[in-house]
């Protein structure tokens, strides 16, 4: 785990300078060019569905997510007027779109039928005889409150600064700090409670 103030790691884009191309990206979609929105896929459908995933713990209801995430860019582009950046308004979006499909589950009390439970729970780069310490870790992340996983996933896996963390989860960067700080404490308890320890 990358320590607070470490610059952004793997899991940023990989482009020079991704806010210029979320800007220009944003105009492409508002003007309805031709290929914008897949080009908006290719950008950020990897990261939104490995956010989606970590914060569900489910493919199917993570692919959901993404899906409605794209439908409600695309129905709400033209709202979109650049007070933030356009990747933390679309990662925003993909985290109502999460908060709604856990929402609807809990109501329905249902699980997927005709998918096996180590099928559902199969990360989208996860093999599912994966590494053991992953296994861990990624049931470990279950455990944690929606607001310290989806801090942690978007910090430590996305690469995203506290002051953008705060801005999607539409909290505090003393708020993100603090959510950080207990989802590591919590998530090495309960990794060492599971005899692997980080």
């Amino acid at each position: 785990m990358r320590e607070p103030e470490e610059p952004a790691g793997p899991g940023r884009a990989v482009h020079a300078d991704p806010r210029a191309e979320d800007r220009q990206l944003a105009e492409a979609c508002r003007a309805g060019e031709p290929g914008a929105f897949q080009r908006l896929f290719e950008v950020h459908g990897p990261r939104l569905k490995s956010l989606a995933w970590g914060l569900l713990g489910n493919v199917l209801d993570a692919e959901d997510a993404v899906q409605e995430t794209f439908l409600r860019v695309y129905r709400g582009i033209g709202g979109f007027r650049g007070q933030s950046s356009f990747a933390t308004w679309v990662f925003r979006i993909l985290l109502n779109c999460a908060t709604d499909i856990r929402r609807r589950k809990a109501r329905r009390q249902e699980i997927s039928e005709g998918v096996s439970e180590s099928e559902a729970h199969a990360g989208p780069h996860a093999p599912l005889h994966d590494h053991p310490l992953r296994l861990s870790l990624e049931k470990a992340l279950r455990k944690l409150s929606p607001q310290q996983r989806g801090v942690f996933l978007l910090f430590e896996v996305e690469g995203f600064k506290h002051s953008e963390v705060a801005e999607i989860l539409d909290i505090s960067e003393m708020t993100s700090r603090t959510a950080l700080y207990e989802a590591k404490r919590s998530l090495r308890r309960l990794l060492f409670e599971t005899g692997k320890p980080l």
